[in-house]
């Protein structure tokens, strides 16, 4: 793989600024500078189903109201997300930790803030039965995947192989690691073509029982009590200080999305597998949705101090910089606790 991670987010970085010098995050006037529209993103992932639910049942737009168009920009991996709020493409997103995390860093904690939590769990390393991975030293010589250089199942990946004394073939090392749109992964592990794949749910339990993959790594196993942060809820700060009237009443509508997901797990199941075919054009086999399902945690709380360690992780990994980041303005939950205590729910901590 020519590209490294630092690289990919040079560039990142380069096209940040560029838009820096005319205007944060944009240039001239935008369709949602005046909050007529908001572009959400998401990506057509169960850890995503707060996004999934709340725009199939119109809870979003409802909240937003009726002089408020919501618009949804469809991602299959965070980098792009990231790359396009930079571009002032998007307001509000559902995305992992990881280019949250590195989107903030490299903007110098500029250009977004997190705002609620999405998702807990989900994300699996999948190895292939011909492949011979028995233990992690059999991982050397491997051709791995995952959805996007730079996502957060990259730098789990990329972590866990430091943690187990390989190195990734773009520094040397003996393990190639390939970042493959997630459909794809599911054909060329199929094919023989990549021996495992670190990915969210459904691709994790599709890996499985589509394509006779095997659990080699469940994340749940890697973080204290099993929890860790999946997704995340994020803001381009641009339209947080513009718009706070509607980030209040997108998050009263995810918090209430949450609650509906809690309270009825196969009615949201079947909206979430609609979706699912909407955007990716195939829908899920009722056993594998039910099974996925089972393997991670909708919440709205951002489980801060897990993100901290996969700030931590990542700077151990080399892309954070040379010193360990600062993220003490990188959560902007006031208003997400307001919205709990008006629910009378507890509030999260930051």
């Amino acid at each position: 793989m020519k590209n490294s991670f630092a690289s990919f987010w040079r560039i990142a970085t380069v096209v940040l600024f560029s838009l820096l010098s005319l205007g944060f995050a944009g240039c001239g006037q935008s369709s949602s500078d005046s909050g007529n529209i908001v572009r959400l993103a998401y990506f057509p992932n169960l850890t995503h189903a707060a996004a999934l639910v709340g725009v199939e049942r119109g809870t979003f737009q409802q909240a937003l109201g009726s002089k408020v168009k919501l618009q949804s920009v469809i991602f299959n991996a965070g980098p792009a997300e990231i790359t396009a709020l930079f571009a002032n493409q998007v307001d509000i997103g559902y995305i992992g930790p990881n280019p949250a995390l590195t989107g903030y860093i490299q903007s110098h904690g500029q250009a977004l803030r997190i705002i609620a939590g999405a998702s807990s769990g989900g994300a699996f390393f999948i190895v292939r039965p011909g492949a011979n991975i028995h233990t992690p030293a059999d991982l050397s010589g491997k051709t791995l995947a995952d959805p996007q250089l730079g996502g957060t199942q990259d730098v789990a990946l990329r972590y866990y192989l430091q943690q187990h004394g390989l190195q990734t073939a773009d520094k040397g090392g003996t393990v190639r690691i390939v970042p493959t749109d997630n459909s794809t992964i599911l054909t060329e592990f199929k094919q023989g073509k990549i021996d495992g794949a670190w990915v969210p749910e459904p691709y994790a339990t599709r890996l499985i029982d589509e394509d006779g993959g095997q659990v080699f790594v469940d994340e749940r196993t890697l973080w204290p009590d099993g929890k860790f942060v999946t997704t995340d809820v994020i803001v381009n700060t641009k339209f947080l200080n513009a718009h706070p009237d509607l980030v209040k009443k997108f998050l009263q509508a995810h918090v209430a999305t949450v609650q509906y997901i809690l309270s009825n797990p196969d009615a949201a199941q079947t909206i979430v597998n609609q979706e699912l075919k909407s955007i990716t054009g195939k829908s899920l086999p009722t056993k594998e949705l039910s099974q996925a399902w089972g393997n991670f945690s909708v919440t709205y709380d951002p489980l801060a101090s897990t993100l901290q360690e996969s700030a931590n992780r990542e700077y151990a990994l080399g892309f954070l910089g040379t010193a360990k980041p600062d993220l003490s303005s990188i959560n902007s939950l006031d208003t997400l606790n307001e919205v709990l205590r008006a629910e009378g729910l507890a509030t999260v901590s930051g």
